[in-house]
């Protein structure tokens, strides 16, 4: 084997932002990462001899397209879709669709470097992708929706398929999208195959992958304070969101004797000091989903809440924080006085959404910090066993598949503490999570040779 040179942090750092000039999402979500890997990898020469990491760091291929489709006034709209295609060490790719005019070739590399990790931690056989458009589903009407998602299908069905690349869904895209994703690529291949997760239980879709994303960042949030030797009873959460991850992370809570005072919208959050109880869950998955209303419109329903308009809940004082809205919506001045107001514990609803500085600052303050890549990857396990259940014809019950995810969701805990462990009573999650992800990437790319 030819012994490489040893390139330092900083200069791999400096030739990722000189290959992705522009792309801030993307080298921030490397170097998270890389800080990790250098140490773990300092004395394995075969790692380095190989180019794992910087290998890992290059997209197998980013495919951008053109997507036209005619609005209800008969204009002509034109939008950019891309799939990134990260990693395919362990299966093939997998990663959602996300519709959002924030999308940017940026974004999704991102997304999809995370999701490499995340799926590799979650046991199961995926590799990482992420896809979307800078299409805005909002004040959309439903067959506006319906023919944007058939001309992206059109563009994106070349490249996916059950043993290739199988998106799912993400921001702007739920249950609804992707039953006009799927009714595309069945039209144009005549193949009902199991191409896309997330889809109606009655046509292939899982129980509780609704649900799974914001349970799976209550059970490693549960995990890593039973580590600790407490659990949810009596604490306070504070949670930022109000779609599908944030509601669930809320209804688990409260299921587990927590008490939720907040959840958020782009407009601002609402605080409620008596408790945001499961009916009144209930009543914010309605408002937020069928009445596509505001967060606001909450404190005119139930007294006692007040609303502030523009702001992040991170100033509420809690037990526990989970951001569960989107990517750099939690900053280092937010993690610093989370600390500063006693929270013990933060578990990432959402991909990404501590920023670097924030995070080193939950690291510094040696508080229980779980990453996206750990704390989230719920969603994408059930999606893994939605493919499993497609390639065998059937369907799993809702007690197996909560056993499931509660089981794998502690199998990513144990991964962490493999490698997180720093002596003390102190585990870094982030650290342990990143090399726990990076090594089984790893180790299947040694075994493919240079390819």
């Amino acid at each position: 084997m030819a012994v490489s040179d040893h390139v330092d942090f900083p200069t791999f750092m400096e030739g990722v932002k000189k290959r992705n000039p522009g792309q801030d999402e993307f080298v921030q979500a490397v170097q998270e990462v890389a800080e990790d890997i250098f140490d773990f990898i300092a004395d394995k020469e075969e790692y380095h001899a190989q180019q794992i990491l910087r290998r890992i760091a290059e997209p197998d291929r980013v495919v951008s397209f053109r997507v036209c489709w005619e609005d209800d006034a008969g204009n002509i709209r034109v939008q950019r879709g891309w799939r990134v295609q990260n990693n395919n060490a362990i299966g093939p790719y997998k990663g959602g669709i996300r519709f959002h005019p924030s999308v940017t070739e940026s974004v999704l590399k991102f997304l999809a470097f995370e999701q490499t990790f995340k799926n590799a931690l979650t046991g199961l056989p995926m590799g990482g992708g992420k896809g979307g458009s800078n299409f805005n589903p909002k004040g959309k009407s439903v067959r506006e929706i319906m023919r944007f998602c058939q001309s992206f299908m059109t563009e994106l069905y070349r490249h996916i398929g059950a043993d290739v690349d199988v998106p799912a869904g993400d921001i702007g895209v739920g249950g609804r999208e992707i039953g006009f994703m799927f009714g595309q690529y069945k039209r144009i291949t005549n193949e009902f195959t199991g191409v896309l997760t997330g889809k109606g239980l009655e046509w292939g879709g899982s129980l509780i992958r609704t649900e799974a994303t914001g349970y799976g960042a209550v059970y490693f949030l549960a995990n890593m304070l039973a580590a600790k030797g407490q659990d949810l009873t009596g604490k306070t959460a504070v949670i930022s969101g109000s779609g599908n991850v944030a509601t669930h992370a809320a209804e688990k809570i409260v299921q587990l004797g927590g008490k939720v005072l907040t959840l958020s919208d782009s407009g601002g959050f609402i605080h409620d000091p008596d408790g945001i109880t499961q009916e009144k869950i209930d009543w914010v998955k309605a408002h937020k989903t069928h009445r596509r209303g505001r967060i606001e419109d909450y404190c005119d329903e139930f007294k006692g809440a007040s609303f502030t308009a523009g702001k992040t809940p991170w100033g509420v004082p809690c037990d526990v924080a989970l951001p569960c809205a989107t990517q750099n919506e939690l900053l280092g001045e937010d993690a610093r006085t989370l600390v500063a107001n006693g929270c013990i514990a933060v578990s990432e609803g959402a991909n990404m959404p501590t920023n670097l500085e924030g995070v080193h600052h939950f690291k510094h303050a040696k508080i229980m910090f779980a990453p996206g890549k750990a704390a989230n990857a719920g969603g994408v396990a059930v999606s893994g066993l939605e493919m499993s259940q497609n390639s065998e014809r059937r369907s799993w019950k809702e007690e197996e598949l909560q056993q499931m995810l509660k089981d794998i969701m502690a199998g990513i805990h144990k991964s962490c503490l493999t490698y997180g462990d720093q002596g003390g009573g102190y585990i870094d999650y982030v650290k342990g999570a990143n090399i726990a992800g990076f090594k089984k990437v790893a180790d299947a790319m040694l075994a493919f040779g240079v390819v």
